[in-house]
């Protein structure tokens, strides 16, 4: 491929196609850069010239923008939207100002919705949706950890069993449901609606059951979710945080601490579930598995929450198992123990690698003495 053959148009479009031919996450386009794919978690150089002319990078990068969505760019320095290409793959844009220059970090989002089954996730994910028809879920994880893939299977789960109106509102769309039992309205920032707190604000009169929030990222969406999630409302958001307790921390950052009483009753009579995750590379070669982290609010984690004891969080979560909750070192365990990852890899993951390393001995020591007792019944 030569980008100096091509016109603007036609190799954004060729770009564009090589992320599902190469298997690629994201695209990266930076001027004095060539191309870059995300495959597998890292970054990949495309065999092309490198885009010297900020001229012509911006020329390709203006055929997605929206038109009336430009001036946002202009006055900003940057942009999120979504575009589906003439090919059919749709891809979450975003483009930014940097040192003067227009660049862009493209993520193909997936045609299909994948299930929970498909996205290698526990089983504590299906039953928490099974079990509750109201209150606050919560998936928490950093940039790349399968957020919205987790997200949308969940929407997807009840789309396909409840009879229910959904009001999804996102910055930008990335997965289009159609209608099963459910009826589902998308809205999308800067298209549909200015702002999550408008949209909040209008959602509660839109008769919704269940409500999804792309991201909560300041006081005003999070006190929206809570106060939704209270009144009976089924919501579902993500927060950038890397674990349950790190999450709780953060929906408090959003609030002055005289309000931290009435956020924490809240929080313990709304909160259904925190749900972390981080993708690592999996035992086959090109795949990406999560290992999750699951804390449920049960009637020992109200308690904590209301009396400011969320440093037991991690203790508890830790001795719930049966209840299905869990922690990244029992995660990465069984994904050990399930040849989804390599020894190494967990290893490098590991929140404590003391901690995984005990315990998967502990898988070890269980199945030998299993094997055992099978050999002296016979």
């Amino acid at each position: 491929m030569s980008n100096q053959t091509k016109s603007p148009a036609e190799l954004i479009q060729e770009l564009l196609q090589g992320t599902a031919q190469f298997g690629a996450s994201d695209l990266h386009l930076k001027v004095h850069y060539p191309p870059y794919y995300r495959v597998a978690g890292h970054l990949r150089k495309v065999n092309i010239p490198t885009i010297d002319s900020s001229e012509f990078m911006e020329e390709m990068l203006s055929t997605l923008v929206p038109p009336r969505r430009r001036h946002e760019y202009d006055e900003h320095g940057d942009l999120d939207f979504s575009y589906r290409a003439p090919f059919g793959d749709r891809f979450r844009v975003n483009v930014f100002r940097s040192t003067g220059e227009m660049h862009a970090a493209i993520r193909r989002v997936q045609s299909n919705i994948p299930s929970f089954e498909d996205l290698n996730l526990p089983t504590v994910y299906r039953k928490t949706i099974e079990r509750a028809n109201e209150g606050l879920i919560l998936v928490s994880g950093v940039t790349g950890s399968g957020k919205s893939s987790t997200l949308a299977s969940m929407l997807e789960y009840v789309n396909e069993h409840r009879h229910e109106h959904i009001i999804t509102i996102e910055d930008p769309i990335e997965f289009v449901f159609n209608p099963k039992k459910s009826i589902v309205s998308q809205r999308e920032i800067g298209i549909d609606i200015p702002d999550y707190h408008e949209a909040l604000r209008y959602a509660v009169r839109q008769d919704p059951d269940v409500i999804f929030i792309g991201e909560m990222r300041d006081r005003e969406t999070m006190l929206a979710a809570i106060q939704s999630a209270e009144t009976g409302h089924q919501v579902f958001g993500s927060v950038h945080c890397s674990d349950a307790q790190q999450t709780f921390a953060r929906i408090l950052e959003f609030f002055p601490r005289e309000d931290h009483d009435f956020i924490r009753s809240s929080l313990a009579n709304s909160l259904v579930a925190i749900m972390c995750q981080r993708l690592l590379p999996a035992a086959e070669e090109g795949k990406r598995v999560p290992a999750t982290e699951v804390l449920l609010n049960n009637s020992t984690v109200k308690d904590k929450i209301r009396h400011e004891e969320d440093e037991d969080l991690p203790s508890i979560i830790a001795g719930s198992v049966e209840e299905g909750m869990r922690n990244f070192t029992y995660s990465l365990a069984e994904l050990i123990e399930r040849d989804m990852v390599f020894y190494d890899t967990a290893m490098e993951y590991a929140p404590n690698r003391e901690a995984l390393e005990s315990a998967v001995k502990g898988i070890k020591t269980t199945a030998q003495s299993l094997v055992g007792r099978v050999r002296s019944a016979k």
